[in-house]
């Protein structure tokens, strides 16, 4: 073998250009309100900036998730506009957080590309909902021990 060549093996072994990977999309949704009143903080006089800080939060912080979706409904969503912000999403609920967050779940799934996709909240009722409809659920203590 001459200096500066490689020996790539044998002619039989599959070339590195037709290889493939799997490559599982993780996606995190997170229950705004639910996060939010899990601490007694005072939020509940100031909605808009307790979801502003919790965007800030999930904006600066390194998560193991391809894409984070916040769901914010009632006055929080004054907190922030909706639209994309890199990897996080802001999304406005037009009525029940609980159903925008299904829905959100819901779209996610749809695209039966095998991502994974879970939902921080504590609300026993909707961890019923999303995990029906294919998420795994985490509580609002798991997130808020990340940020």
């Amino acid at each position: 073998m001459q200096s500066g060549s490689y020996d790539l093996g044998p002619a039989s072994a599959p070339a590195a250009c037709c290889l493939t990977y799997a490559v599982e999309v993780q996606v995190l949704i997170v229950d705004g309100a639910n996060v939010v009143g899990s601490r007694p903080d005072g939020w509940w006089r100031d909605r808009a900036g307790a979801a502003r800080r919790l965007h800030e939060q999930l904006s600066t912080t390194v998560l193991p998730y391809d894409e984070v979706v916040l769901v914010l409904e009632g006055d929080a969503r004054r907190g922030n506009p909706t639209g994309a912000d890199g990897r996080l999403r802001t999304l406005h609920a037009a009525g029940s957080g609980d159903d925008a967050i299904v829905d959100a779940v819901r779209t996610q799934a749809e695209l039966a590309d095998g991502r994974g996709i879970t939902v921080v909240t504590a609300d026993r009722g909707l961890r019923d909902r999303v995990e029906a409809a294919g998420a795994k659920t985490v509580s609002p203590s798991w997130l808020l021990d990340q940020l």
